[in-house]
């Protein structure tokens, strides 16, 4: 019977690049400084280094289709490399290639790193693709963008649960805030100024209910991370980090296709967080996580994810976010480095973003962000649409 990877890979090493609008450096030259970030912390020598993943979504403004600018850039030659995508969630898929390589006993060290590169190409925002949705979604969805589909997520939620145009407004809002103070906080974030609940109201929409403030943009920006075999972890470091569950979910579609979805949730979600809390071991995720880095693209999505991770009731998440249950200083605060909203969403590389800051609040190193004796960290990283996404739930902890 299968028994998953809870404990039999740890993270000793990880790197996070400043996100934001990168004009100074190039994709190899982030990837670069976030795997040099990554190998000085895990203090060991580039030729330890046995197999690694690389995650890019969008290549032609990365660093391109294979694994091969990964090897040649950091100058690892002739070790297994194999580039990863899978949507937003890339940077998770990278860190599941390599854990579940060491897991397998194939490796005793394996690298993960997530690159993307978009601000200097005149990308902006995330616009329907051929490759995203399909070709023949063109037709059916004519006008579909993500803030539009997340937007009728909000609408949905506001109706199933009966809150007023302006009780759903501000509750999203106190969401944006929330993760606004704490990416001020944040020396790497892209975005580092406070927000008040009337700026993010008052905001210009994108598509109602979602103002400015609501959604996340895009960034530059590199995260890394060096993992290995649980039993040699500590001849690395005092303080590794050991990954207790990594699970990924794809819908198989029937939600867009399904009148009985109900379009106020993430079905994929539910599904990915009740395998990772097995095989982690967790039984009630409202008391036993202590922290969360969740995929809020939009303020909407956070919002939703509370619910679908078991962690705020159905239809109660409102409660909890305006009794402060999420802050920086609540029982269990949610995007303490400002998210991606804040932090920002270099697409191939925010999933291990979101893994870099759980390890370093793990090991009390967070500095003005510190969360008081985390044990279990977990990151939530989602690519595509609600009817039609994937979904990575990971838990880590000491």
């Amino acid at each position: 019977m299968a028994e998953g990877i809870k404990d039999k890979v740890a993270i000793i090493g990880m790197g996070c690049t400043k996100f934001g609008e990168r004009w100074d450096k190039s994709a190899n030259k982030l990837m670069v400084e976030a795997f040099l970030e990554a190998l000085e912390d895990a203090g060991i020598e580039k030729k330890a280094i046995q197999a690694a993943w690389s995650g890019t979504c969008y290549e032609e403004t990365s660093v391109g289709k294979s694994a091969i600018p990964l090897s040649i850039t950091l100058k690892l030659p002739f070790i297994p490399a194999t580039r990863v995508e899978n949507f937003c969630a890339t940077g998770s898929e990278a860190l599941r290639g390599a854990c579940y390589g060491v897991a397998s006993g194939a490796f005793d060290i394996a690298l993960a790193v997530g690159v993307e590169k978009l601000k200097d190409t005149g990308y902006g925002g995330l616009p329907q693709t051929d490759s995203q949705v399909g070709t023949s979604h063109r037709f059916a969805f004519p006008n579909y963008t993500p803030p539009g589909m997340f937007a009728m997520m909000g609408t949905r939620y506001f109706a199933q649960y009966g809150l007023t145009p302006q009780e759903g407004k501000h509750v999203l809002a106190r969401i944006t805030v929330k993760s606004h103070h704490n990416g001020a906080l944040n020396p790497k974030a892209h975005l580092r100024r406070e927000v008040t609940i009337e700026d993010v109201v008052n905001a210009p929409i994108v598509a109602w209910p979602l103002g400015l403030f609501d959604c996340c943009g895009v960034s530059d920006g590199a995260a890394a991370a060096i993992v290995c075999r649980a039993d040699i972890a500590k001849k690395f470091r005092a303080d590794p980090v050991y990954v207790k569950s990594l699970q990924i979910a794809a819908s198989s579609g029937e939600e867009m296709m399904c009148c009985e979805w109900d379009y106020a949730h993430v079905e994929t979600t539910v599904h990915a967080a009740k395998r990772a809390y097995k095989e982690a071991g967790i039984k009630d995720p409202r008391k036993e996580i202590s922290m969360m880095e969740v995929h809020d693209c939009f303020s909407i999505t956070e919002l939703t994810i509370y619910e679908d991770l078991g962690i705020s009731p159905r239809g109660k998440a409102r409660d909890d976010i305006e009794a402060g249950f999420y802050d920086l200083d609540g029982k269990l605060p949610c995007q303490p480095d400002g998210g991606l909203k804040c932090f920002g969403h270099p697409i191939g590389a925010s999933g291990l973003r979101m893994m870099y800051e759980m390890y370093k609040q793990l090991q009390g190193k967070a500095g003005p962000r510190q969360i008081k004796n985390p044990k279990f960290g977990l990151t939530h990283n989602m690519g595509g649409i609600p009817p039609m996404n994937v979904v990575s739930v990971c838990i880590a902890g000491l």
